[in-house]
């Protein structure tokens, strides 16, 4: 039997609905444990699940959700912002006049601004929303301290191999969602050596069973690298994202080309869109390498440019050799920093007055004003004027040392 299509990636087709089958996490849900009584006994409070990713945190909320009595909603903060947010709480208030509670759900929270999680401070407080918060990062760094009080922490520990396997075992002897319908031959050995090579993430370990699957029925370790070599610790909305792409801006920034090759590679047999790489590498051309070489910023745009024309994947030659150029690039970051001291100056004094003598004086009654009187019109003096260009407050001022 053929591997049917679903629209809908196997992780998410496997996700339990009830905390029987939920694999993993038995410190937290055993018997008798705090988390498993408030869902259990549908009074969930306020809560944060901080974890790795694939842990099993957004599987518990959807747990939650079908066993609350309450209305579920659930958000991205990678794609949702204060418009929706607003949205769901103006619904919460209306629910909470019908004595009906709301759970809502936001994963990857640490996402949220300061602003954007202090919009959900009250509604928490006052029991309009539920809010159950999913993250990869220490939420005492990333969740604000007024709103991280008002909530529970429960910590996630990364899956075991062991966790792993079983889950992969139910997967393919599912028949409903799962692989249970096809004929899939697996070498022994192969189910382990997935649920070790997935770094604790379940979602890796089925989404990379699910592409071996498309690839052939008999399944062997060679087929499992090849798939993992797509899933492994990558998520384009997830913490491992920003790693990656951190991991190549900063190989390109210590000159390392190969190193910066692999990084982008990593990215684009991972999906990741190639217009954002190709925007993260004009942003590189100002900021790492600026005035030292000017022509890394025309580089930058022009593969931005290649790589909307043509897309994947024929534009990964052009993403490498615009990366390959910018490691190899002298390197300056005395554009960046002068601009960093000037916006720096804005801030400590506000809205200076612009000084009179370069002042715009389109008007009669602007020029009887004195606006731009005494002005040196540079090319009458070749250039070479003596003129005072800051505010008073910032004369002599030197951001760049050149």
């Amino acid at each position: 039997m053929k591997y049917q299509h679903y629209n809908i990636p196997l992780a998410d087709r496997m996700r339990p609905k009830t905390l029987a089958g939920f694999v993993g996490q038995e410190k937290l849900l055993r018997k008798g444990k705090i988390l498993r009584k408030t869902i259990e006994s549908d009074s969930v409070p306020s809560m944060i699940f901080w974890g790795p990713p694939g842990s099993g945190k957004t599987t518990l909320a959807s747990i939650i959700a079908k066993i609350t009595k309450g209305k579920f909603i659930k958000l991205s903060a990678t794609s949702s912002g204060v418009k929706d947010l607003r949205k769901e709480i103006k619904n919460a208030e209306e629910r909470k006049y019908d004595s009906q509670k709301t759970i809502l759900f936001i994963d990857e929270i640490h996402r949220f601004n300061k602003s954007q999680q202090d919009i959900l401070l009250p509604y928490v407080e006052n029991g309009t929303i539920i809010l159950i918060g999913a993250t990869t990062e220490n939420p005492s760094f990333e969740i604000n301290n007024a709103l991280l009080s008002r909530c529970r922490v429960f910590v996630l520990e990364k899956l075991t191999a062991g966790n792993i396997e079983e889950i992969l075992k139910i997967a393919l002897k599912n028949e409903v969602g799962g692989l249970g319908k096809l004929k899939i031959k697996i070498e022994k050995g192969c189910l382990k050596f997935l649920a070790e090579m997935s770094g604790g993430d379940a979602r890796t370990a089925l989404n990379a069973l699910e592409f071996s699957v498309k690839m052939s029925t008999k399944i062997d370790n060679e087929i499992i690298k090849e798939a993992l070599q797509k899933f492994i610790n990558y998520d384009k909305n997830g913490e491992e994202h920003y790693n990656i792409i951190s991991a190549l801006h900063k190989s390109m920034r210590g000159s390392d080309a190969d190193a910066a090759l692999y990084w982008l590679a990593r990215m684009l047999e991972c999906g990741e869109d190639p217009l954002y790489i190709a925007r993260r590498l004009v942003r590189f051309a100002s900021e790492d390498i600026g005035i030292a070489n000017s022509l890394a910023l025309n580089q930058a745009v022009a593969v931005y440019q290649a790589c909307h024309f043509i897309g994947m994947p024929e534009c990964s030659v052009n993403l490498a050799q615009a990366v390959v150029y910018l490691a190899k690039s002298k390197k300056s970051a005395e554009l960046y920093q002068a601009y960093q001291k000037a916006t720096d100056d804005v801030k400590k004094y506000g809205g200076l007055p612009v000084p009179i003598h370069i002042k715009n004086a389109p008007t009669k009654l602007m020029k009887n004003l004195g606006y731009g009187k005494d002005y040196k019109y540079s090319p009458d003096f070749n250039y070479k004027e003596e003129q005072e260009y800051f505010p008073d407050e910032l004369k002599g001022k030197k951001y760049l040392d050149f």
